[in-house]
């Protein structure tokens, strides 16, 4: 299905300090992973910006990206500013990903004041975000009157210097899979443990069918949630250790089993079938993942 080469990346989200933090960003460029990426909350997580800036500033090569920024936190000129200043002094090394909030976001709207709406406001909301982030990020000045959004004569400075700036959207349920699928470069499968091939076959077609001709074009891409029998400690807290252990065991698409041999034979099958080039994993599976990723990056 897909010629796109493999990419892998690595989500962290805390360290000890900030030496730390470059440290880390430092060690998962040496194990030839592409990105290093970042999630979005209020609480238990740096904040996205500066820790990326400090990641990309502590690297060379290493892309850094949102893992995903929640919409309803930032307004889009404002975010567009952001962004476009990442990438100024990242060389050209962002990727801006963004999404509609997840269930758990609504704590966090909470702590700002903000109503959490229904999945379709949010997703209207989203779709409003994007186009004023892509036209401003492209260098246009934007007057822009929507539902959700107004603005005058916008415009930021100084530009990316990506033009156009890859933009990631996190994806489920059928309306946001079709904005991601005509709106995005690289278009996240919100995948979970219980979901099988039948599941994640129909979201590929969905992607397929909006994406129309620019499909070929769009990185498809997973957070794996066990490597070679390894689970992270927040998926055993949340799930109990027999549940982990039932995961790490499982078919799940999410999951990485076997030799090495068997997990690269596995990543390979996962993009002739579903397009899946671009594979993440948590920090404390990265040493567990860095052997196929030594095999497979690039390829």
């Amino acid at each position: 299905m897909s010629t796109r080469k493999f990419r892998f990346g690595v989500v962290a989200a805390q360290a000890g300090s900030g030496q730390q933090w470059q440290d880390k960003a430092r060690r998962i460029e040496s194990l030839g992973f592409a990105t290093l990426v970042l999630p979005d909350t209020l609480q238990y997580t740096l904040s996205p910006f500066p820790a990326l800036a400090a990641a990309a500033a502590a690297t060379r090569t290493l892309r850094v990206g949102t893992y995903v920024l929640a919409n309803d936190y930032r307004h889009p000129v404002m975010l567009a500013k952001e962004a476009a200043t990442l990438d100024f002094l990242s060389g050209g090394r962002l990727e801006l990903g963004i999404g509609a909030g997840r269930p758990a976001s609504a704590a966090d709207n909470a702590m700002l004041g903000l109503p959490f709406a229904s999945g379709s406001v949010r997703v209207s909301r989203l779709a409003e975000a994007i186009s004023i982030l892509k036209r401003l990020l492209a260098g246009e000045t934007v007057e822009f009157n929507g539902t959700y959004y107004t603005t005058s004569k916008a415009s930021i400075a100084p530009a990316p210097v990506q033009v156009p700036l890859p933009i990631l959207i996190a994806a489920s349920q059928p309306r946001l899979l079709t904005l991601a699928a005509r709106e995005a470069n690289i278009v996240t499968l919100a995948i979970q443990p219980e979901e099988g091939e039948t599941q994640v076959a129909e979201r590929i077609e969905r992607i397929r069918a909006a994406a129309a001709d620019r499909f070929s074009q769009i990185d498809i891409n997973v957070n794996l949630m066990a490597v070679g029998g390894q689970v992270p400690r927040q998926i055993q807290m949340m799930r109990g250790a027999e549940a982990a252990r039932q995961l790490a065991e499982s078919d799940s698409i999410a999951v990485l089993k076997g030799t090495t041999e068997q997990m690269c034979e596995r990543l390979e099958w996962l993009r002739d079938r579903f397009g899946i080039n671009y594979v993440v994993v948590g920090d404390e599976l990265m040493d567990a993942l860095a052997p196929i990723v030594e095999r497979l990056a690039g390829k």
